[in-house]
């Protein structure tokens, strides 16, 4: 199939580089604010497993054409129009189907795969004229492993009002389905909300855990055995009930605030959603108070070593990644800041620029540790799982090991000499 694809979130790069992966023509025009050599030369794309590799790949066998800056998507006869932009570009979003409509077939199909409002799909059906059809389908790729998850689907939420509509999507991706079903078929404005509503209960799920897990330090309990008694009620389960410092990313924190506007915007205020943001800001300081009280509020002139700083692991990105708000209060008190992360100081450099109490480290994380007065841990990278204890303990002066992801086994971490603090849980030498 002939397939143009718009927009330059990673939705919009992942699905060029697996659609032209398996024989469909595709052309990619990446949106203007961000065009290819632009995205070409960022972090976050590059860190992507396997993406710019299939990406080039796509180019070379001649099933893929990327778009630059200055060119415009040329030609017609596209059978469908991938739209993957982001919830800010949703007032542009029609005036983009509009242009481009002419370029499709009388039987394209729109397939929407932006994060917008309800019903934004039904509004950009309107847009392609001739009776042509849209669907969305939701957004539902993981940062750190997005080929993957495109690839591998355990699912596709496709929300379709029209059987050719639905037949015609299933064509495009059948080479992505055939180890199982994996096409979940409801009303298009059913699946924009659940795609919004998904990612808010894990949120709550998240922020839930970090109230038990704040609870649980109050009363000097571990959090660790709560987790695990709360897991293995089948009601329940393990997933997304691991307390931390925080949750941050572009595409999870943007839905929950599309879909607080939505909320509002029904004249249904959510008090719930106005908690879990909360607790998550909230969360984002956990660290930061845990020093405070460690040393009695002196912290000025205080070294404090970080390790990672993207929002997750396997990404380069910090977008709302809870590193910037502990940066801040840090600095706020004078804290000198030597961090590190694998992927992350580019992004770190663009966003901050040159701070005089930060200094950034890519190589080995150790580096990071000379003389600090504590250890932060803040994205649970594997490289950070096992480090060399009897090194670190020798290096960290003030042996304070502050765990914002619990990854630690807080045992053996005092019997190394340090000072273990978790996220509800402790334990000293």
């Amino acid at each position: 199939m002939r397939v143009l694809v718009h927009g330059s979130e990673l939705a919009a790069a992942t699905a060029a580089a697996a659609l032209a992966s398996v024989g469909h023509r595709v052309t990619w025009w990446p949106d203007a604010s961000a065009d290819w050599s632009t995205l070409s030369a960022s972090g976050w794309l590059a860190s992507e497993p396997q993406l710019m590799a299939r990406l080039e790949e796509g180019v070379e066998q001649g099933h893929l054409k990327v778009l630059s800056a200055d060119e415009r998507a040329s030609g017609d006869g596209f059978e469908v129009l991938w739209l993957a932009l982001s919830p800010e570009q949703r007032e542009a979003a029609r005036g983009i189907v509009t242009e481009l409509s002419s370029r499709l077939t009388p039987e394209a199909v729109l397939v929407n795969n932006s994060t917008f409002p309800v019903g934004e799909t039904d509004r950009l059906a309107a847009c392609l004229g001739n009776g042509r059809r849209a669907v969305a389908l939701a957004d539902l790729l993981e940062e750190g492993r997005a080929w993957e998850t495109f690839t591998r689907p355990s699912r596709w939420l496709l929300g379709c009002d029209d059987h050719d509509a639905e037949r015609q999507v299933r064509e495009l991706l059948r080479a992505f389905n055939r180890r199982h079903e994996v096409f979940q078929r409801m009303p298009r404005r059913a699946a924009e909300l659940t795609k919004l509503a998904i990612n808010g209960m894990l949120a709550t799920r998240i922020s839930y855990m970090n109230e038990i897990a704040g609870l649980a330090d109050t009363l000097g309990v571990d959090v660790e055995h709560v987790r695990e008694g709360m897991g293995a009620d089948t009601r329940i389960g393990y997933e997304y009930l691991y307390p931390g410092c925080g949750f941050g990313g572009p595409s999870f924190s943007r839905d929950l605030m599309r879909l607080a506007d939505v909320q509002s915007a029904s004249g249904r205020h959510s008090a719930l959603l106005d908690q879990v943001l909360d607790i998550n800001e909230h969360k984002k300081e956990t660290l930061f108070r845990k020093l405070w009280a460690h040393y009695h509020g002196r912290l000025e002139g205080k070294v404090v070593a970080i390790w990672g700083a993207a929002f997750k692991p396997g990404t380069a990105r910090i977008d709302h990644a809870p590193v910037l708000t502990l940066l801040r209060a840090l600095w706020a008190q004078g804290v000198r800041v030597r961090l590190h992360d694998p992927a992350a100081i580019e992004a770190l450099r663009e966003r901050l620029g040159e701070h005089p109490l930060l200094e950034l480290f890519d190589g080995d994380p150790d580096e990071a540790l000379e003389g600090a007065d504590a250890l932060m841990l803040v994205t649970e990278w594997k490289a950070y799982w096992n480090p060399d204890w009897p090194r670190l303990a020798s290096r960290l002066a003030g042996k304070l090991l502050l765990d914002g992801r619990n990854i630690y086994d807080p045992t053996h971490v005092a019997s190394m000499g340090l000072q273990y603090r978790g996220i509800g849980r402790r334990a000293d030498p």
